[in-house]
């Protein structure tokens, strides 16, 4: 069985051993973007988000093989300008500390920032409910996330 994904825009054609393991291990082990974090490994906290076809999902939950031919971006397929953006308010907010959860929440923003789906029109809080973060605490996170829309 051969299964292929655009990540990031490259075409990817992923080896037998990673079929039928997460598209997390994937991502970092076989393609080394480690901006995909994996904070819980059960869809809880946020840090491994991806957009999958566009909408945000946690990529610990994904198995490899089901994704075939579908379009995966991770943090490091975001565009520099939106990249840049975010950085901004985030400094601008104080919305960063450790840093660790900063990839999920950034793929979210983006996601949000590019319209969303449906959903978008819950507030930025209920939309952030999936991706944790230990240290900043959530009010300077969704400072800059509004800042953005």
């Amino acid at each position: 069985m051969q299964v292929t994904l655009r990540v990031n825009g490259k075409l990817s054609e992923v080896p037998p051993s990673f079929i039928g393991r997460r598209l997390l291990d994937y991502l970092r082990a076989e393609l080394g973007l480690t901006g995909v974090k994996e904070g819980c490994g059960e869809g809880d906290c946020g840090a491994c988000t991806v957009l999958v076809e566009g909408q945000p999902m946690c990529s610990c939950l994904l198995l490899t093989g089901v994704l075939d031919g579908r379009e995966i971006t991770t943090i490091e397929g975001l565009p520099e300008t939106f990249l840049a953006q975010f950085s901004a308010a985030c400094a601008e907010y104080g919305a960063v500390q450790c840093g660790y959860c900063t990839p999920g929440i950034a793929v979210m923003a983006a996601w949000l920032q590019a319209g969303g789906s449906e959903v978008s029109a819950q507030p930025i809080t209920k939309l952030l409910e999936g991706n944790l973060c230990r240290c900043t605490g959530y009010q300077q996170i969704i400072e800059a996330l509004s800042a953005l829309q």
